[in-house]
């Protein structure tokens, strides 16, 4: 799937593998060679960038939307910073972290209105860890009341198979 469009307006992106933060300017010309999981892997200049789901309007595919309410506590939902971690997807298979059984651990401390995160990889030479770590960023900071999150990666206990979900695992062929 290789799609040359135009950016109709300023976008937010992450330098792959690097996970650099970015901005690509309207009127730049990407081309877009993945989209897999509501987010779009584009290249520009040489180099290759991946576009959240939820900006993808700006390469005129259709967002993914994540709203969440705010109850007017002030405090975080678990069961919402849950709901986005389940948004994220492996960049090369279609399932999400949660589902993969990648995500170890969610604490939340209130004091600080701060979100952390312990996680693995599928593997630990796995390249794409500073792009994961930036998704897991960007979408936990839509959660209301998340100001802050730390992402931690851990190959303790080392991540394998029965890890998945059991839907992961049919969808993934990983039944045996």
């Amino acid at each position: 799937m290789q799609k040359i469009v135009t950016l109709n307006r300023d976008c937010q992106v992450r330098r792959v593998p690097t996970g650099e933060v970015a901005i690509l300017k309207k009127n730049e010309f990407v081309s877009i060679t993945q989209s897999m999981g509501g987010n779009y892997t584009v290249t520009w200049q040489g180099n290759m960038y991946r576009i959240d789901g939820c900006d993808a309007d700006a390469i005129g595919q259709e967002s993914v939307h994540i709203d969440f309410d705010d109850d007017g506590s002030g405090k975080i939902s678990t069961d919402q910073i849950w709901k986005a971690l389940d948004t994220i997807y492996d960049p090369e298979i279609a399932i999400s972290l949660v589902q993969l059984g990648l995500i170890y651990n969610v604490d939340v401390i209130p004091e600080s209105n701060e979100v952390v995160v312990k996680m693995t990889l599928t593997a630990p030479g796995c390249g794409m860890g500073p792009v994961l770590i930036g998704d897991v960023e960007s979408r936990l900071l839509r959660v209301p009341n998340v100001k802050k999150v730390h992402v931690e990666i851990v190959f303790d206990p080392p991540w394998h198979k029965d890890m998945m979900s059991l839907d992961a695992q049919l969808e993934s062929g990983l039944t045996f």
